[in-house]
């Protein structure tokens, strides 16, 4: 079995438009069924299996761009509202994406270029059973899709190799985080997990610098989570912005390591039992599916 590694650029098809996304870390490989079959009581008594093709499974994981953030966390989160104007602007929309309840999300190709081998795989009818949203200080932000599907890859025609997106990527630096009407500024990293296997379920784990002032509370009504490119040339901050919020969040554990003789970094483990949103602010009036 072939595992398809970071030596790979990736384009995600849809029914409405087809975009690269930026250098990922990924390992999507064709997932294999084993039909067991059971050792006769007089033979050697060695069990077998038939291998069978079981479409593919793996991951995507890629930093956010200004081009990308929309469309991929319309993937992941599965449900995406009417576009509206934003008043004041010139040319300024917002998305609004919202999280359902559901384990479908829409079904897109994955089409997968190996670098220097000429061979192009395409991956049809793939799903997200499940992401993560990774911000860290001093990196940047990714959004890692669990894939699914149930067809095995076939092989794609080679015509031109495919332009990476290079656009600009968020970084956590410029994240803020606002709880329950109020700013924290000792959060140093956060992690969204949502999984749609058997139901859906979030958890949020919130990593930050211990301080004398009260911790973050163990009952969160609403967290919201601002990314910024903080550039002029963007009309109002606005331009180059997305919000994802998460409301009715309960702390289920505290993994904070205090024997440390330096800065206390502790995870705190949060499950969300509310809604989970996203804004996305951009330019054009293109409305996503």
């Amino acid at each position: 079995m072939k595992v398809q590694g970071a030596g790979c650029s990736l384009v995600i098809k849809t029914a409405y438009r087809e975009f690269d996304v930026p250098y990922s870390e990924e390992t999507l490989r064709e997932a294999v069924l084993l039909l067991p079959e059971e050792a006769s009581i007089e033979g050697d008594g060695v069990c077998r299996a038939i291998r069978k093709k079981g479409g593919v499974t793996g991951c995507v994981v890629t930093p956010l761009t200004l081009r990308t953030v929309e469309h991929l966390l319309y993937l992941a989160l599965g449900l995406a509202g009417h576009l509206e104007f934003v008043s004041g602007t010139r040319n300024l929309y917002r998305y609004c994406i919202a999280m359902l309840p559901v384990e479908d999300t829409e079904c897109f190709d994955l089409i997968q270029d190996r670098t220097g081998n000429r061979e192009r795989r395409l991956f049809e009818g793939c799903g997200v059973s499940g992401f993560e949203l990774r911000i860290m200080r001093d990196e940047a932000v990714k959004l890692k899709l669990d894939i699914r599907g149930e067809r095995g890859p076939a092989a794609y025609p080679y015509t031109d190799t495919f332009t990476p997106e290079k656009g600009e990527r968020f970084s956590g630096e410029n994240v803020t985080y606002r709880i329950n009407g109020k700013d924290y500024r000792n959060i140093y990293g956060l992690t969204l997990a949502t999984r749609k296997e058997g139901g859906t379920k979030t958890e949020v784990w919130i990593r930050r610098c211990l301080e004398k002032e009260p911790d973050i509370p163990e009952i969160i009504d609403e967290l919201i989570i601002t990314a910024r490119l903080l550039r002029d040339k963007y009309e109002a901050r606005h331009f180059g912005e997305f919000r994802v919020t998460v409301t009715r969040l309960v702390l289920t554990s505290d993994e904070t390591n205090v024997n440390s003789g330096d800065t206390v970094i502790g995870p705190l483990r949060y499950y969300a039992a509310g809604a989970v949103g996203a804004e996305v602010f951009s330019s054009g009036g293109e409305a996503l599916p």
